[in-house]
């Protein structure tokens, strides 16, 4: 029988951090941090929290420093936002997809479109 719980957990999680991310005040973590998903552990003691940083991988590192010591903050956030008993404990991962994406992106700009040359 699936169980739809964590699923439902690991979205309103993402969500949650994604507008507290906004207000923290530190300076290391950058307003251009996304959250790319979130993975709660099968007894809801813990959560993987994958971030990146438009900025680059050097970013993404220093802001992971930043949340990791918001982590206090940011559990007790979202436990009152989503009326939890008990929060999983967040870890924080630096996930470079946005930078990959990027520079995918900037790539296929690069080649142009064919179609563009042979219609003049």
């Amino acid at each position: 029988m699936p169980s739809y719980k964590i699923g439902r957990l690991s979205e309103d999680i993402k969500r949650e951090l994604s507008l507290l991310i906004r207000e923290l005040k530190d300076p290391r973590v950058s307003g251009m941090l996304s959250v790319i998903r979130c993975e709660v552990s099968g007894d809801l003691s813990h959560c993987k929290v994958h971030v990146s940083a438009l900025e680059g991988e050097a970013a993404t590192r220093e802001a992971i420093r930043g949340l990791v010591s918001a982590s206090g903050f940011l559990r007790r956030e979202i436990g009152n936002r989503l009326h939890l008993r008990k929060c999983p404990e967040l870890h924080f991962i630096a996930d470079g997809s946005i930078a990959y994406s990027a520079k995918i992106n900037e790539i296929l700009h690069d080649l142009g479109d064919p179609g563009a040359e042979t219609e003049e």
